[in-house]
């Protein structure tokens, strides 16, 4: 089986909440930088200074859905932010592994394992999200919601959808 390692942005990836969706435009055009580059590259120092583009942009996308999450009464141990952490988790292995061995091959599987996961997670877990965000009236830019007493009831543990154990 061929997978891609790109991913074109689609109508079904927007969920017209700008802070993000700028976010996740930002998040797939570093991880088609990557893709275009793997290819050429023969040495990991050719590859690293994209690929840590893309891992400090990911690391500072996934803290903003968290400090939206934690904002409007996420737990902390929700499974959202836990999928956040497999994600980082893995992204860092990957560049201590490259860093160690002078080895892009766990990088170059890494890539269509991000371009398969992204669209899927956006879909569910970051529309979940923007959902429970305008149902409580958050705004990220003051970081207030216009309907507090929502954020004050019982913490969030899933991915905040109402189809999500």
């Amino acid at each position: 089986m061929n997978t891609p390692s790109t991913l074109t942005w689609t109508d079904a990836l927007t969920l017209n909440q700008p802070q993000i969706d700028q976010t996740h435009h930002e998040f797939v055009a570093l991880l088609n930088e990557l893709a275009e580059l793997l290819p050429t590259c023969t040495e990991p120092a050719d590859a690293l200074p994209a690929y840590q583009r893309l891992l400090t942009h990911t690391e500072q996308h996934f803290a903003m859905e968290e400090g939206y999450m934690a904002a409007t009464g996420f737990a902390p141990d929700n499974c959202h932010s836990k999928q956040h952490a497999m994600v980082l988790d893995v992204m860092r292995q990957v560049l201590v592994h490259t860093h160690a061995e002078q080895d892009l091959e766990p990088m170059r599987n890494l890539l269509p394992e991000l371009v398969n996961w992204f669209p899927a997670h956006a879909e569910m877990m970051d529309a979940a999200l923007v959902y429970h965000m305008s149902q409580v009236g958050f705004d990220p830019a003051t970081g207030t919601a216009s309907t507090p007493a929502l954020v004050g009831a019982e913490p969030i543990s899933s991915c905040g959808s109402g189809s999500c154990g």
